[in-house]
């Protein structure tokens, strides 16, 4: 395996991992900048307050786009297995895939 196979198969893995958890980075930080707006505005100062509501809609996320999460991991090691079934002379980058 060529050094810019393996660079190309790492570009690739980090950027399924941003494409895959960046919905949930995003609404976490909706959510708490949301809570931190009430709060600035009510001046009610509950720690517990802004991590109850972003744990739950942090988990209420991941059950909604696990499908969606599941299906980007599955694409990325069928394509890393089938890479590692071809001969050694043969292996080329990892195909760029389009969101």
């Amino acid at each position: 395996m060529t050094p810019d196979a393996v660079a190309a198969i790492a570009r690739e893995t980090i950027l399924v991992l941003l494409y895959v958890s960046a919905p949930i980075m995003v609404l976490a930080l909706l959510i708490g900048l949301l809570i931190g707006l009430v709060q600035a505005l009510t001046s009610i100062q509950e720690s517990t307050l802004t991590f109850v509501p972003k744990i739950i809609l942090v988990f209420a996320s991941m059950i909604v786009l696990l499908p969606f999460m599941a299906r980007q991991l599955d694409e990325l090691a069928t394509d890393l297995f089938a890479q590692m079934v071809r001969p050694e002379g043969t292996i080329t980058a990892v195909p760029t895939r389009t969101p």
